[in-house]
């Protein structure tokens, strides 16, 4: 029981359950504000934008990006959530240590990050924690102070960097505590998954590919990477189309083949059961389906940190198998081999494991990039 039911008279009881009830579906400011549409074209986005409603981007992939550069002392965002499950991270003036997280609710909402600021310049930077199964999210507004504005967005980064990947690189679980359970949204933080963390240590723009689940060869469910991977919505498996001529990397990392490890081998879900020369073929050609949209790009072949790289396991050398196979039949290919260490950890990694991923992975992508 509420303790404070015992002691409130059903009025007072009705205004609070009134007031919380207004809280949780919109906010009315105290004062006028300025709406910017979401399509403005001081807004930088950085990911898989669906820009069909120009005035209304949609962003479905884990990790997309929002930023802008603003005036003013109050900041909102206006959002219309497909599924009411996605989160995000909204980091003001830099602050990339402590974020104001959004729990988005089904269809249209305005959410405050901050009504207190200093008078003068602020930027921010939103980011997607979750991924395509939470669902899509409409961008409709951006709101501040009456007087704000909003001022030219930052510089683009000159690097660029994407990431094909499941589970781990989305960042399933990776806020969660050692002993927590690994499936809880809120736990889930693209930003802090190696990926992003690699991104940031390497000054690059990021495309985050992700789905967790997925595999080359079988998913958990009925669509698999190559069917998915040129997708503009990451939303299930449907027909949107990637244009990969508007964004293009200078290194892509793939890691995949974790979920094809439990399927095949744990799971028996596929009959028969790919021999190891299928599964090196498999993996060959989607990476040779990924050289053809990207023909000048540095690709990583990556796998871990979880079991497919453990003491023992084949899931490696099928991939150093299939990458030696493509540099035999190209010498001057551009392409090597990442495993990230298996710690004995049996859930998805946390983020002090994705650090240290991210560490080794920054380290090879510089030595080998020069940057």
């Amino acid at each position: 029981m509420n303790p404070f039911k015992l002691f409130m008279s059903p009025s007072k009881l009705l205004t609070r359950c009134l007031l919380a009830i207004c809280a949780s579906t919109f906010i009315v400011p105290a004062f006028a504000v300025t709406k910017i549409s979401g399509g403005d074209k001081y807004l930088q986005y950085t990911g898989r934008i669906d820009l069909t409603k120009p005035d209304a981007p949609q962003i479905s992939w884990p990790g997309t990006s929002i930023a802008g550069n603003f005036t003013g002392t109050y900041l909102a965002i206006t959002l219309d959530d497909q599924l009411g499950k996605n989160f995000f991270n909204v980091f003001v003036d830099g602050d990339l240590q402590h974020p104001v997280i959004i729990q988005a609710v089904q269809g249209e909402k305005t959410y405050l990050v901050s009504d207190k600021l200093a008078a003068g310049k602020h930027s921010f930077l939103i980011t997607k924690r979750t991924e395509g199964e939470e669902g899509a999210t409409t961008v409709k507004a951006i709101e501040l102070a009456d007087d704000g504005k909003l001022l030219t967005p930052p510089a683009r980064l000159k690097r660029k960097i994407e990431f094909f990947g499941d589970s781990i690189t989305s960042g399933m679980g990776n806020e969660s505590p050692d002993d927590g359970p690994d499936h809880l949204l809120k736990d889930k933080n693209n930003f802090m998954a190696y990926d992003a963390i690699t991104a940031r240590n390497l000054n690059a723009e990021l495309h985050v590919t992700s789905q967790s689940g997925i595999g080359i060869m079988i998913s958990w469910f009925p669509f698999i990477m190559p069917q998915f991977y040129d997708q503009l919505n990451a939303v299930g498996d449907n027909d949107t189309k990637w244009d990969f001529s508007s964004w293009t990397p200078d290194v892509v990392v793939i890691n995949l083949f974790q979920n094809d490890s439990w399927l095949t081998d744990r799971e028996h879900r596929m009959n028969p059961n790919p021999t190891d020369e299928q599964r090196i073929q498999a993996y060959v050609d989607f990476v040779k389906t990924i050289r053809g949209k990207y023909p000048k790009a540095y690709i990583v072949c990556a796998l871990g940190s979880m079991d497919a790289t453990k003491e023992g396991s084949k899931w490696p050398g099928y991939i150093t198998t299939a990458v030696a196979r493509i540099k035999q039949e190209n010498p001057k290919e551009k392409m090597d081999t990442v495993f990230f260490d298996f710690t004995g950890y049996g859930a998805h990694p946390r983020v002090k494991h994705h650090q240290v991923n991210a560490e080794k992975l920054t380290s090879f992508i510089k030595q080998k990039m020069k940057w």
